[in-house]
């Protein structure tokens, strides 16, 4: 159960909220592979929470100092962001380089140039992982600009801008540690459509009549039943007679459930029993 924070009235419609969460999983999945054949070493990726913030929200919500990869966004000016510590970062590449991940890495320190075109590298293959999981979600192109060390001042969109925000605990080996995916709104939205979507009621009986036409239901060929006692039916043995009350040339009840709703007699369809409607005049049981 979550708290409803009334400073912060904007949330995912539910239904858009699990379209999104099945795009992030795949794109958590998709990530983790492409890590694992690039440091080679196991890599397991969880999409843990998906949410709607506004860029100064989400911002506010990172560490001061982290690696900000900045993806600028065709047709919009705000950029989508991929978050991660920058130890974390440094740490892949130093399995790229042969390295076993068991160097000590200072926690103020940047990327050198090369470790830096190591990790643009990296995040292009992650934004095609991205393109590939949300398909006709994304129509935008997504591209690497940059990469800023300082939440603060990285100014990937307007502060009230919302943003899509997705949070990721990633596995090496026996490290762990989070990573943050946000995606501008404007950019997912409009392929999400209306969430909700409400039907004209004006013809509502049209709809109703053709969703119960495609229901399918049992029909039974039924003599009529026999009213007995309790103490009748406990006493049956084997050998018993029970009369049943209809006429020989009367015929058969045609029955969806405890209503009937014809007649018909007792016929065959080649080896198969079958029967033949009379009439279909409706009876009350």
């Amino acid at each position: 159960m979550e708290l409803y924070d009334f400073r912060r009235p904007t949330t995912l419609a539910r239904d858009h909220a699990r379209v999104l969460e099945l795009a992030f999983e795949t794109f958590a999945r998709q990530w983790g592979t492409q890590i694992t054949a690039r440091v080679r070493a196991l890599c397991t990726i969880t999409c843990d929470q998906v949410l709607m913030q506004t860029y100064d929200e989400y911002a506010g919500s990172l560490p001061p100092k982290t690696a900000m990869v900045l993806c600028t966004i065709s047709a919009l000016e705000a950029k989508s962001v991929i978050q991660l510590p920058t130890v974390t970062g440094l740490t892949w590449v130093n399995h790229m380089l042969g390295g076993n991940g068991s160097q000590v890495i200072p926690a103020g320190r940047n990327f050198t140039p090369i470790e830096l075109a190591l990790m643009r590298q990296m995040m292009t293959e992650a934004l095609e992982d991205l393109r590939y999981s949300f398909g006709p979600l994304l129509v935008n192109d997504f591209t690497v600009d940059g990469i800023q060390y300082n939440s603060q001042f990285a100014q990937a969109a307007a502060p009230a801008d919302l943003m899509i925000v997705a949070t990721f605990s990633i596995r090496i080996e026996r490290n762990t540690t989070t990573a943050t995916l946000a995606i501008p709104a404007a950019a997912l939205m409009p392929q999400l459509g209306e969430a909700n979507p409400m039907r004209i009621t004006t013809n509502s009986a049209e709809y109703l009549q053709a969703q119960l036409a495609a229901v399918p239901v049992d029909v039974a060929l039924r003599l009529t039943p026999a009213r007995v006692l309790p103490s009748r039916i406990l006493s049956l043995m084997v050998g018993d007679v029970l009369p049943i009350p209809h006429p020989k040339h009367r015929p058969l009840d045609l029955a969806v459930g405890d209503q009937a709703l014809a007649r018909a007699a007792v016929g065959a369809n080649g080896s198969r029993l079958a029967c033949i409607v009379i009439d279909t005049e409706e009876s009350t049981p």
